[in-house]
C-alpha cells in the first residue's frame, strides 16, 4: 500500500530531478556546442573550472546574493510580516498578505520592467521624480549600489512565500501557550522567542531549506533588470551557466557548471539536515492543546 501511494511521486522525482541530473553529467562529459555536435572528452571541462577567471568573482557574487536575500527577506523580512501580520485584525492582515502577494502573481517581465522604471536613471524615474521633490539630483542606482538593487528586487518578492507558510504555523500555535505566557508575565517580544519561534522551528527551517535552493538557482530577475552587470558585478552562477550555455552555445562546458550547482544544492539540503536536526524535528512528538 506505501508503495501504491509513492509510486507517483517517486516516478516524477526520476522523471524531472534524477534523470536530468544524470543527462547533464554526461553532457558535462562533452564538448558539445551550439550545432548539437560534440565528442567525450572526459574531465575536461571540469579541468576548465579552475582556469576560469571570472568563475571565482561569480561564486563570491552567489554567497552574498544568497546570504543576504536569505536572512534579511526571504527568511527574515517574511518572518516579520507573518508575526505583524496575525497580530493585527484578522481582515486587515488577510488584505495585507493579498497585496504582498501581487508580484508574485505578476509575470516575471512586468515585475522586472516595474523595477527598471523605478531605479530608471533619468528624471522620469520613480525613484528620481521622488528625489526631484526634495531638490535632489538624479541618482543611478544600479550603477551606484547594483547589489542593493537585485537584493531588493528578489527580495520583496521572496519575503511573500515565508510570509505565506509562516503565518499559517503562527495561526497554529495554541492559544493557550500565549495565554498562559501572558498570564506569567511575559512581553510580546518574550513570546515570540520563547513560544511562537520554537513551536513553528519545523517551518521555519523548510522556509530557510527551500529558499537557499530556490536562490542558488535563480537568476532571472538579475537577467531583467541589471543583465548581471555593470562589468560582471552582479552575474550570479545560475546567471553564468545560462550565459555560458544557452548563449554562448557552450553547451559542455555549461553542463560542468550546471552538474556542480547539482552537488552544491545536494550538500547544502544534506548540511541543513544535519546542522539543524531534521530526524529529531520530525521524530519528536507534537505538542497540542486539549
Amino acid at each position: 500500500m506505501l508503495l501504491l501511494f509513492l509510486g507517483p511521486f517517486v516516478l516524477l522525482t526520476v522523471l524531472f530531478f534524477v534523470m536530468p541530473a544524470i543527462i547533464t553529467a554526461f553532457l558535462a562529459l562533452t564538448n558539445l556546442d551550439a550545432a548539437f555536435q560534440g565528442t567525450y572528452v572526459g574531465l575536461d571541462n571540469f579541468r576548465g573550472l579552475f582556469a576560469d577567471p571570472l568563475l571565482p568573482r561569480v561564486l563570491l557574487n552567489t554567497v552574498v546574493y544568497v546570504f543576504f536575500t536569505l536572512i534579511c527577506f526571504n527568511t527574515g523580512l517574511g518572518l516579520v510580516l507573518a508575526l505583524l501580520t496575525t497580530h493585527i485584525p484578522d481582515r486587515v492582515g488577510t488584505v495585507f498578505r493579498a497585496i504582498w502577494l501581487l508580484p508574485r502573481l505578476t509575470p516575471m517581465v512586468v515585475y522586472g520592467l516595474l523595477w527598471l522604471w523605478f531605479v530608471d536613471p533619468t528624471k522620469y524615474g520613480m525613484l528620481n521624480t521622488a528625489r526631484s521633490w526634495f531638490g535632489l539630483a538624479p541618482l543611478d542606482l544600479i550603477s551606484a549600489s547594483p547589489w542593493l538593487v537585485i537584493v531588493l528586487v528578489n527580495g520583496f518578492i521572496g519575503a511573500s512565500l515565508g510570509m505565506v507558510i509562516l503565518t499559517s504555523a503562527i495561526k497554529s500555535v495554541p492559544e493557550d501557550y500565549v495565554r498562559a505566557a501572558r498570564v506569567d508575565g511575559a512581553s510580546s517580544l518574550a513570546i515570540v522567542r520563547h513560544v511562537i519561534l520554537p513551536l513553528i522551528r519545523w517551518p521555519l527551517t523548510f522556509v530557510l531549506v527551500n529558499q537557499t535552493l530556490a536562490l542558488l538557482t535563480s537568476y532571472e530577475y538579475i537577467l531583467l533588470v541589471t543583465g548581471g552587470g555593470p562589468f560582471y558585478d552582479t552575474t550570479v552562477y545560475a546567471l553564468y551557466v545560462f550565459r555560458r550555455a544557452i548563449q554562448n552555445g557552450d553547451y559542455g562546458y555549461g553542463a560542468a557548471l550546471a552538474f556542480i550547482l547539482v552537488v552544491v544544492g545536494a550538500v547544502a539540503a544534506l548540511s541543513y539536515w544535519r546542522l539543524l536536526n531534521f530526524e529529531r524535528m520530525i521524530s519528536a512528538p507534537k505538542i497540542e492543546a486539549d
